[in-house]
């Protein structure tokens, strides 16, 4: 009976072992799919410039990405683009993603409502980190 038990003690945790791994490996794997997906749909269609131009347009944006510019990198979680897509898969989730996406393309949601929405899933610094990244790729 012990030596049972014993067995099924060790095949829980190798089982355990096994899904952490798994979650772990997807996780990263349809962070880096989004990644470069969405980094060549920006090059590729232009929309990379036409966020910039609109950023550079609206004052209440600019003000939100400057602040990014002061920033000690060394104190942020995160500090690659890689990384900040594997906090929003991890945190907001793929599917509250596209969500974002297609409520922002139809114009269902502000810019307002996403800031807030995003301060209600993230930390003060995780959200540092995202503007530096932000700032980074559109001034670099």
């Amino acid at each position: 009976m012990l030596k049972f038990l014993k067995y099924l003690f060790i095949t829980v945790l190798v089982l355990i072992g096994i899904g952490y791994g798994v979650y772990y490996v997807g996780i990263n794997l349809a962070s880096d799919k989004l990644m470069e997906a969405l980094t060549a749909q920006l090059e590729n269609s232009g929309e990379l410039e036409k966020i910039k131009r609109a950023i550079e347009g609206d004052p209440e944006l600019r003000a939100f990405l400057q602040d990014a510019q002061s920033v000690d990198e060394s104190t942020l979680p995160f500090t690659t683009k890689e990384e900040a897509a594997r906090l929003l898969v991890q945190k907001v989730g793929i599917s509250g993603l596209q969500d974002i996406q297609t409520k922002a393309e139809q114009g269902r949601i502000t810019k307002d409502e996403l800031i807030h929405e995003m301060e209600q899933k993230l930390t003060d610094k995780e959200i540092k980190a995202l503007k530096v990244i932000a700032y980074k790729e559109l001034y670099k």
